[in-house]
């Protein structure tokens, strides 16, 4: 029986919520195949040896992220975009998976306080988000709704790990599907997700032409006193 909650204390992590990542699996380049499309037993029984430990390590520090946060998924005609993969917050993961008819779904792990991820206890909604129209325990998740967007939560330890997309680009069953394969990276699983060692694009900062050498650093606009 579907419950209804107007006021969630989960903010929920919808496509509003993830533009950033959103833009960058819509507008970049070279979605790869989804690195759960194998089964499980097809991942264990792989002829290739496993990647070094360390260095999956060490690309995940470049990356800013934990390895041990790193989590993938699978669905039926959805593949990684790999310039999707970022940190969440401090120490969180987040990546998108996309279609060919503009479907998209959005992974997110945060380190969140626990029971989070149930959505029934009337606590006000984060700021600017929409209101629930459903609330209601799916298995060992939770699923909620709102008029534009729908995720599936589930916690492991204190992580919140939430799959969302648009309500009308992923339906319910496909985002179900999502939630219920997501599952923590492996080291062959890692080595597909994590940046190449040594890519550290976007991660350094951009040398500012206009900045002057002392003082704090604010652009000199050559503005007289009169504005």
């Amino acid at each position: 029986m579907t419950s209804r909650c107007r006021s969630p204390r989960l903010r929920l992590l919808l496509p509003t919520v993830t533009l950033a990542l959103a833009l960058a699996a819509v507008t970049g380049c070279g979605s790869v195949p989804a690195p759960g499309s194998e089964s499980a037993a097809d991942r264990s029984s792989s002829a290739e040896p496993a990647p070094d430990r360390a260095e999956l390590e060490a690309r995940a520090s470049a990356a800013q992220l934990v390895a041990e946060h790193v989590w993938v998924t699978e669905a039926a005609g959805y593949a990684l975009a790999r310039q999707s993969v970022g940190v969440l917050g401090d120490d969180g993961f987040g990546s998108s998976y996309t279609a060919p008819d503009g479907g998209m779904l959005q992974l997110s792990v945060e380190r969140r306080p626990h029971a989070v991820a149930d959505c029934t206890d009337g606590s006000a909604p984060a700021g600017g988000q929409e209101p629930l129209v459903t609330c209601e325990r799916d298995g060992e998740q939770w699923y909620r709704a709102t008029e534009s967007g729908h995720a599936y939560a589930q916690e492991q330890g204190d992580l919140v790990i939430t799959v969302s997309g648009e309500r009308e680009r992923v339906d319910r069953a496909t985002l179900r599907s999502a939630a219920r394969a997501a599952h923590r990276a492996d080291d062959h699983e890692l080595d597909r997700v994590l940046p190449p060692a040594g890519d550290g694009s976007g991660r350094q900062p951009v040398e500012r032409g206009d900045l002057p050498p002392v003082g704090d650093g604010a652009p000199n606009n050559g503005v007289g006193a009169s504005g």
